[in-house]
């Protein structure tokens, strides 16, 4: 992915909006490479957002399902991608935001959440949005519309 000449300046820059005057269809967000999530993520995501579904902390009840091991809930993914958003832009910025669960990110997978502009019209920019795993799995992607003015 390359990064525009824009997103050299501090996230706290382009939160106060100074590097977006210019910003057109093709730009690129500076991406979000995470650590490896660990059963620990899991844990802490499980309690924090509510969803305790053992699947995605419980190695028995993973394995009863066919799998492997556990996985990330998808909304863990979502949120890293809020994160990308609003590491880039306040978040009162955001106009709409839409996601698609695409597969599964692994216990120890390490996601890349990425963004780039598909168009700028009177002031609002759509940015196409993905989380990708080194492998290139996409495990989810989506849109967000970002109010630039």
């Amino acid at each position: 992915m390359t990064v525009p000449s824009w997103a050299g300046a501090s996230r706290a820059g382009l939160a106060g909006l100074a590097g977006l005057a210019g910003l057109e269809a093709g730009a690129e967000l500076p991406p979000l490479t995470l650590e490896p999530i660990s059963r620990t993520t899991l844990a802490l995501f499980a309690g924090a957002s509510g969803d305790h579904n053992p699947i995605h902390i419980d190695l028995d009840v993973a394995r009863s399902a066919g799998l492997d091991d556990v996985f990330a809930h998808g909304m863990l993914s979502m949120a890293y991608l809020g994160r990308l958003l609003t590491d880039w832009v306040p978040q009162e910025r955001l106009r709409s935001w839409r996601v698609r669960f695409a597969a599964i990110t692994p216990v120890h997978g390490r996601p890349t959440c990425a963004g780039r502009v598909v168009s700028v019209t009177d002031g609002l920019a759509t940015i196409e949005l993905a989380v990708t795993l080194p492998d290139g799995t996409v495990t989810l992607t989506g849109n967000a519309v970002v109010d630039l003015t």
